[in-house]
């Protein structure tokens, strides 16, 4: 007697292993929170020309320190800006800082931490050299660096990047420790496939899930140390308008004029909380342990 199997339909595929995270990320409501609020800090930096009322930088003396919600939504500075034209284009050097050192460091420290994890040799060597640089505070080698090279965009963006790599290249050498004793990448040197593809196509992949959580939290730090660093006035040149330039001007006023400092201090920890809400709803999807209890 011949047995009756059932067969699925042919166009019936597998969910793809992306799909399946995708949809499990939207039922993270950190994932959701941290998102819309990051995806609206992203749209008033992109059309700031657009939802800004008046230029960001003129001056007009005889509007100075103007009380918010009058005919100024958001009060003017010492100078008679419009503090709301002024944070919104501030959103933009905030996400462009956060989002380059995220980039940046991920990229060098991926690729650090690939060969420092495979090569014994060298990973004694490289592992030393990143001790000694997180054994130096990260907010003073930024003002160091800041301080020999000038205040730039692209100088802060580096000496926030810097003292980010280690961090990187030590989760990352951990996940290879980990990864290259595994069965199938053996069997792969076994065969004798070439090491860069080793690299590329079975130990990095294991990478990209820290890697994303790593990233999120690389961004709200390197907007809060931009900040920092524009506050102490060792950042952004004063001219360009940024959240931190903006509260380091109105501090001397900010007893006859707090919301110099109050907006500007809201939208950055906004976005800072965006990121951090995000990542940590990243971090509860993509790591199997802890998916579970999502």
């Amino acid at each position: 007697m011949a047995v009756q199997t059932e067969t699925a339909p042919i166009d019936a595929a597998p969910a793809k292993p992306a799909q399946a995270i995708f949809r499990q990320a939207l039922r993270n409501p950190g994932v959701i929170v941290g998102g819309v609020i990051l995806a609206i800090m992203v749209f008033v930096a992109i059309f700031a020309p657009f939802l800004g009322t008046v230029d960001p930088v003129h001056l007009d003396p005889l509007t100075r320190l103007k009380k918010p919600f009058t005919d100024w939504f958001l009060g003017t500075d010492a100078f008679g800006r419009d503090i709301y034209s002024r944070i919104i284009y501030g959103a933009r050097i905030s996400l462009i800082v956060g989002i380059g050192a995220a980039v940046l460091s991920i990229a060098i420290g991926l690729f650090v931490g690939l060969i420092s994890g495979y090569f014994r040799i060298v990973d004694a060597i490289v592992m030393r050299i990143m001790d000694g640089l997180m054994a130096i505070p990260g907010i003073l080698l930024a003002i160091a660096l800041v301080s020999l090279s000038g205040a730039s965009l692209l100088t802060v963006m580096v000496a926030i990047t810097i003292p980010e790599i280690p961090r990187v290249v030590r989760l990352v050498r951990s996940v290879v420790l980990s990864i290259r004793e595994e069965p199938y990448v053996e069997a792969a040197i076994s065969i004798g496939t070439p090491l860069p593809l080793i690299l590329i196509r079975h130990v990095m992949p294991n990478t990209f899930a820290p890697l994303i959580v790593q990233g999120t939290y690389i961004c709200a730090s390197a907007m809060l140390t931009e900040a920092i660093l524009s506050f102490l006035g060792a950042g952004i040149p004063p001219e360009i308008p940024t959240w931190g330039n903006i509260m380091a001007e109105g501090r001397v006023y900010f007893q006859l004029a707090p919301w110099i400092i109050l907006f500007p201090g809201i939208f950055l920890s906004l976005t800072v909380l965006a990121v951090n809400i995000l990542g940590d709803g990243l971090r509860d999807t993509l790591d199997p342990r802890l998916a579970k209890r999502v």
